[in-house]
């Protein structure tokens, strides 16, 4: 019972290949940008999620503004018909909803720019985040074919995989030069 499952011993002596070692810091060195053009395409998209979460705010607002501004105006033309009758209280109120109309129009087009400034702003976060997310793909590609470099032992896997994972970094800090 106390004996557990023996893996047969090689007899073949191992020694470290020249490549092991730079090898395996370019997948170190390249595992710390994954990690980085990670992080920064995952704030990327939470803040693309918040600046549409702001901007659908804004269109409700200003589908509200509309809604207050129509009430206004219909309230401004029955006000018209009345006036005759009492003509002091009918010029109160035309005045009245006049001002109204006025500031609701006024609003309506403050929270129309505000939402697509919130638009245009969300929709540069999101290139950016996709440029960050690109790098990162590229970078894991290029980590992935480094390591067949360990396997293999041919240089050719390491080149390949330092010049993916160098497109990679590349990708992503175009990111950072999106205006």
């Amino acid at each position: 019972m106390g004996e557990g499952i023996g893996l047969p011993e090689s007899h073949q002596v191992h020694e470290d290949h020249p490549l092991v070692l730079p090898v395996s810091i370019t997948i170190s060195i390249m595992a710390v940008f994954v990690a980085g053009a990670s992080l920064l395409g995952h704030r990327s998209h939470t803040e693309a999620l918040r600046l549409e979460t702001q901007s659908a705010s804004r269109w409700t607002q200003y589908q509200a503004k509309s809604v207050r501004l129509h009430e206004a105006q219909g309230f401004s033309d029955v006000v018209r018909l009345v006036a005759p009758l009492n003509r002091e209280m009918g010029e109160e109120l035309k005045e009245k909803y006049t001002k109204e109309v006025e500031h609701y129009e006024g609003d309506k087009v403050d929270v129309s720019k505000e939402a697509r400034n919130l638009e245009e702003e969300r929709d540069l976060t999101v290139r950016k985040a996709d440029r960050f997310d690109g790098g990162e793909a590229l970078l894991e590609i290029g980590l992935v074919i480094c390591s067949i470099t360990l396997l293999t032992k041919r240089k050719g896997f390491w080149f390949g995989g330092a010049l993916i994972g160098a497109l990679g970094i590349a990708l992503a800090m175009t990111g950072f030069f999106l205006h």
